[in-house]
């Protein structure tokens, strides 16, 4: 069981469930296409937005394997809505979950995505008793590939062509990072 004692803080950011009220902030990110490019979705309307808002603002727990925790990420000197993790429980009797993460494009480059997903590697590894998480991505998207790796995790695998994606077939890379492995780096 994972309940996170929200909010958490780290050096610069607040992580916090989401609220009804994150809703205009989410579809800001949510609704641009460079944002949506390496996604399984386009860019969302406000109603699709709210939709997915819908959903993440029951996820703020994990009991059982199937279920996802789904964190916002706010600068705490302003307050504003800037990132999305993700953290779903893939399996309990094998320990593991996968982790992601979508982060607003005014905020890339600054280090924000590292730090938040990093709390969120913790709370996987520390408080959930995860021997292993995993996090993917789409093979172009080097953003991604790069922070996975920046945060100590693995890449395992470079599946060629493996999903069609928005009518195109993409490459999937799989990064992991095992428990001992966590502590090791910490």
């Amino acid at each position: 069981m994972l309940s996170p004692d929200f909010p958490i803080t780290t050096q610069r950011l607040t992580l916090r469930a989401f609220t009804s009220a994150d809703l205009d902030e989410l579809n800001s990110f949510q609704s641009r296409a460079d944002v949506a490019r390496y996604l399984y979705w386009g860019p969302r309307s406000r109603a699709e937005s709210a939709a997915a808002l819908a959903k993440r603002v029951h996820s703020s727990s994990l009991s059982k394997e199937g279920q996802l925790l789904a964190v916002a990420v706010e600068l705490t000197e302003t307050g504003q809505l800037i990132g999305d993790l993700n953290l779903e429980y893939l399996s309990s009797e094998h320990r593991q979950g996968e982790v992601g993460f979508v982060f607003h494009p005014d905020h890339h480059g600054k280090g924000f995505a590292a730090e938040a997903a990093t709390e969120l590697l913790r709370l996987g590894f520390e408080e959930l008793g995860l021997h292993r998480i995993i996090g993917r991505c789409d093979g172009r998207n080097t953003a991604s590939a790069t922070l996975m790796e920046r945060l100590g995790m693995r890449k395992e695998a470079h599946l060629r062509e493996n999903e069609v994606v928005k009518g195109e077939w993409t490459d999937e890379l799989v990064f992991a990072m095992l428990e001992d492995e966590w502590k090791a780096s910490r």
